[in-house]
């Protein structure tokens, strides 16, 4: 909240009065007032759209589950060419860091492909 606040954000809703504007013009008891009602106000507006995030990616989830259990969610295909890429590097001695940054991946995703590479590896 107070680095939103410290880039000068402020909430306005069309239709109502712009409290900062009342805040900044007024002096005393008033001056608080207002600003503690901005500051309230955008902290209703912050926890809605976090509320709606957390509501859309849990309804994402439902979705994905049920496809899954259907059978008709499979994920994205693995890219062979930057597996292999990223199995070349690290094979040859790169840093799981430094695979990430020659292969343009993620350090997670060289670390799932190397693993399940050594354990492919060790049921041959």
């Amino acid at each position: 909240m107070d680095a939103i606040k410290a880039k000068g954000a402020r909430l306005a809703v069309p239709g109502i009065v712009d409290l900062s504007e009342l805040a900044e013009a007024s002096s005393g008891v008033a001056k608080v007032v207002l600003q503690g009602v901005q500051d309230m106000l955008l902290r209703v507006a912050l926890q809605i759209a976090r509320d709606d995030f957390e509501d859309r990616r849990e309804r994402q989830r439902q979705g994905i589950d049920l496809a899954k259990s259907a059978g008709l969610y499979r994920g994205r295909k693995p890219n062979a060419k930057v597996h292999e890429q990223i199995i070349a590097l690290k094979g040859g001695g790169c840093s799981i860091a430094e695979t990430a940054r020659l292969a343009g991946v993620s350090g997670s995703q060289v670390k799932r492909v190397w693993s399940q590479y050594l354990a492919a590896k060790a049921d041959v």
